[in-house]
């Protein structure tokens, strides 16, 4: 069978997102990328915890007074529970169920921007409230460099998936989207995974000093 043939669930691969030769060099090139993607965040992650309330001797703008927990918390839940309903949209792209392929993943979008908005939000907040801001001292530009650039990210795999979803509402699944759809979902995770590493190591660290 060709890549554009109809199929069943009886005929579908097990595993669509790696049934072509096209499938498994995306996924090479994709670990790659992710490679690269975790060197970069560690760089970022080492520089903030170098930096951390590094602000002049007057200020109050440091991560014990600022920080907001709770909102931090949801913003997590959020984020999470989007990694959960991934997992359930590719659980029905295995299964070649694609109407609850999109509807799983419209939740993921969803729940994905409602975690942006408290993002900016919190940015927002920081600025007007604390003064806390890019260029307000070292501190303030390493938060908002780390936070910011996994913010940028999210905003990314927003888009990733919305497109997908989009380009393929007429034309269901096939051999050729099937990887698209998994590989778009993978990077969520790993978004997700970097954003628990933000929490403990930004939030959690920074609330107890």
């Amino acid at each position: 069978m060709h890549a554009e043939e109809k199929y069943t669930p009886k005929t579908w691969p097990a595993s669509p997102e790696k049934a072509t030769l096209e499938g498994k060099n995306k996924f090479m090139g994709f670990w790659f990328f992710l490679g690269g993607e975790t060197v970069l965040f560690g760089s970022l992650f080492a520089t903030y915890l170098a930096l951390k309330d590094k602000v002049p001797s007057d200020s109050h703008a440091l991560a014990a007074d600022i920080f907001e927990l709770p909102l931090a918390f949801l913003a997590t839940m959020l984020l999470l529970t989007s990694s959960l309903t991934s997992v359930y949209a590719m659980y029905h792209m295995k299964n070649y169920n694609f109407q609850r392929m999109q509807a799983w993943l419209l939740i993921t979008v969803l729940l994905g921007a409602g975690f942006l908005g408290l993002e900016i939000y919190e940015f927002n907040h920081y600025v007007h409230e604390f003064g806390h801001t890019f260029t307000s001292s070292a501190f303030g530009s390493s938060f908002y460099t780390l936070v910011g650039f996994h913010g940028g990210h999210v905003a990314f795999g927003l888009l990733w998936i919305t497109s997908l979803m989009l380009r393929n509402a007429k034309r269901g699944l096939n051999l050729y989207n099937a990887p698209k759809f998994y590989l778009a979902s993978l990077y969520w995770h790993f978004i997700d995974v970097v954003w628990v590493f933000i929490f403990t190591v930004v939030y959690l660290m920074g609330m107890v000093g």
